[in-house]
């Protein structure tokens, strides 16, 4: 029996990435798909081999084949169409930043316990095979008690991803909501601690208009001491990409992992020397659909549920508020905050 999923957004990523990636799965497939232009939806599931274009959300979400959605749209729709799908019984797959208020991210994951449907946020970078082996060493104690962390992820926003990220601040447009979300919901994940406080600057080099954010640097407190860097740039055309841990006995060093390609490697250097860590590599989409569709049939937990969409939300709010303020801003905790 099929397991249908349906497109909310008709959106690139899901064409690059997310489409594949639930036919990816044993007996899913992608049923429907729902854009807020008829004709766009239209022509997106006749190139997409979808069979069928809903021309309101409503109609989308009605359809009996529709089992599960997959969010997609500009960030300030993710709150009433989360809301909407889980009123359906629809189990929510949901692109960050999951909300555009720590409010409505709290809303969002209690009303889908209420509705008892699954709800993810597509971090898919705590997916890839780098991030889940640093994970993995650092439990073991690899490089003793983790002291600090780096994260440089700036890159050169390609064109056709450059419009309403750099023009429209009530989509949640800026480095910080589309980059910075992402490296601080790895750093959690890696570290496997939270963020209680960031000090952080924003840069405005050319490419964003108005208000809107190009560039970011911020420096993050985690829980068990750990102060760990991030960089993140649309304006950088040559930068390369890295995630470093340094502790007591050692540190992991690696290169070419914040990226959506299955790639990079990671090096250990301690006292005997510098030694690369066997990966085995795998399409990050496909682990995050593996682990989504596991949540749905009871036997696992999505990636990233929606409370780490939470708290990587917060985090990136926190650094926007301590940009604009020039202080350093606390992080609030998920678990502090009553629902």
């Amino acid at each position: 029996m099929t397991f249908g999923f349906g497109l909310i957004g008709a959106s690139n990523i899901a064409q690059a990435h997310m489409i594949a990636a639930i036919r990816s799965q044993p007996d899913c497939e992608v049923v429907s798909v729902y854009s807020s232009h008829p004709e766009r939806g239209f022509e997106y599931a006749k190139t997409n081999q979808i069979p069928h274009s809903a021309n309101t959300l409503e109609d989308l979400l009605s359809n009996p084949a529709v089992q599960a959605v997959y969010i997609s749209t500009t960030n300030e729709l993710h709150y009433e169409q989360t809301l909407a799908a889980a009123k359906a019984g629809k189990h929510i797959l949901c692109e960050k930043p999951l909300a555009m208020t720590l409010d409505q991210a709290r809303r969002m994951i209690k009303v889908c316990q209420q509705h008892n449907v699954v709800l993810a946020t597509n971090h898919h970078l705590r997916n890839a095979a780098s991030h889940r082996t640093m994970r993995r060493l650092i439990s073991e104690g690899a490089i003793g008690q983790p002291i600090a962390a780096r994260v440089f992820h700036a890159v050169y926003l390609p064109e056709h991803l450059q419009g309403w990220r750099l023009t429209n601040p009530n989509a949640g447009a800026g480095v910080v909501l589309d980059i910075t979300v992402h490296d601080v919901d790895t750093l959690r994940f890696v570290l496997n601690a939270e963020p209680v406080e960031v000090t952080s600057l924003t840069q405005h080099f050319g490419m964003g208009s108005g208000v809107i954010e190009d560039g970011a640097m911020a420096i993050f407190r985690f829980d068990n001491g750990v102060i760990a860097q991030t960089h993140e740039g649309f304006t950088t055309k040559y930068a390369s990409n890295g995630f470093e841990v340094h502790g007591t006995e050692g540190s992991l060093i690696a290169k070419r992992v914040m990226q959506q390609a299955p790639m990079g490697e990671v090096m250990l250097r301690n006292a005997e020397g510098e030694q690369f860590i066997p990966l085995q590599h795998e399409n990050l989409y496909e682990v995050g659909m593996r682990r989504f569709m596991g949540a749905v049939n009871g036997k696992d937990t999505p990636a990233a549920t929606g409370e780490d969409g939470f708290a990587s939300l917060a985090a990136a709010l926190a650094c926007l508020d301590s940009a604009n303020s020039r202080q350093t801003v606390a992080i609030p905790s998920f678990k502090s905050a009553a629902l």
